[in-house]
């Protein structure tokens, strides 16, 4: 009696504790994308919340019309194509450089995490400054025209601006997938090293035949969080450039946040937030079956 008592009770107390999250969940994010689904079928001006009228389909099938959208689209995919690989072999070898027990390393973990815990507004400015088109203040171009080389349009330039934030988003974010790296290679057993030198591997196979094998989960887990952190790129191309130039850095979140608060159109910005929801769903969905696959 006594144990069905107690069984209850901590049955009750883990609801008690989960409620909390639960409301929380619902009214930040449930609620609103239920909302968003529904104003996607309206046209709505956010100025004119009372003159709310259903659409249909409107919105959609001028989205897929919408040539600023398909740029959008295309710019997202740019940045998360080559973002990803980056990002990912960038933190790897920044884990494995840290992962050696040396003198000072603790200095060098903190060096490599410290952008991640620093504000990306922040970066962006710094990184605004530092990609300066004049070499009398830009920090970049004054070590080019040092070199004697020419200086070079950062962001001003549209085939340039998209990769420049591309470089500066790596950086900021590859201390956080280092952490989980080193984490990861503190779980492989140090056996498997010690029988790969007896059979005569160098580092180079050690770390083919021993770390990657050893990081495949890890690898798998850091390609999908850094391919979703990169589908809702806003903050840079917001601070940096204004989507510009010639919409060469306008992204889909920046394109919703565009349309939903700048234009007005909230109706068509819900429209376009539930395709870019769609997109990252289906993307999320085949990369776990291609990781269920391997």
């Amino acid at each position: 009696m006594q144990k069905a008592i107690n069984k209850k009770s901590e049955r009750t107390a883990a609801y008690l504790f989960v409620v909390p999250a639960v409301v929380l969940l619902a009214a930040f994010l449930i609620y609103p994308a239920l909302q968003t689904i529904r104003y996607a079928f309206t046209d709505y001006n956010i100025m004119r919340p009372d003159r709310i009228k259903f659409s249909g389909i409107n919105n959609f099938i001028e989205l897929f019309q919408d040539k600023n959208f398909w740029i959008a689209v295309k710019n997202t995919l740019h940045f998360t194509v080559l973002v990803v690989p980056f990002q990912t072999a960038l933190a790897l070898a920044l884990a494995l450089l840290i992962s050696s027990r040396r003198r000072g390393v603790s200095i060098f973990r903190a060096a490599y995490f410290s952008p991640q815990v620093t504000s990306m507004v922040v970066v962006a400015i710094l990184w605004t400054v530092l990609y300066n088109s004049n070499p009398d203040s830009g920090l970049l171009n004054a070590l080019l025209v040092k070199l004697g080389m020419e200086p070079c349009g950062f962001l001003n330039d549209p085939k340039t601006s998209m990769n420049s934030i591309i470089f500066m988003s790596a950086w900021h974010g590859a201390g956080y997938q280092m952490m989980i790296f080193l984490a990861g290679l503190q779980g492989i057993p140090k056996e498997q090293y010690e029988a790969a030198s007896i059979d005569g591997a160098g580092k180079v196979k050690s770390f083919f035949y021993v770390t990657l094998p050893g990081l495949k989960n890890v690898i798998q887990y850091v390609i999908m969080i850094t391919v979703i952190q990169a589908m809702k790129l806003f903050t840079q191309p917001y601070v940096m450039t204004k989507g510009g130039p010639q919409n060469s850095t306008r992204t889909l979140v920046y394109y919703v946040y565009e349309q939903g608060f700048q234009k007005r159109n909230f109706g068509y910005a819900c429209a376009v937030a539930a395709v870019f929801f769609v997109i990252v769903i289906s993307l999320s969905l085949g990369m776990k079956k291609i990781i269920k696959a391997d």
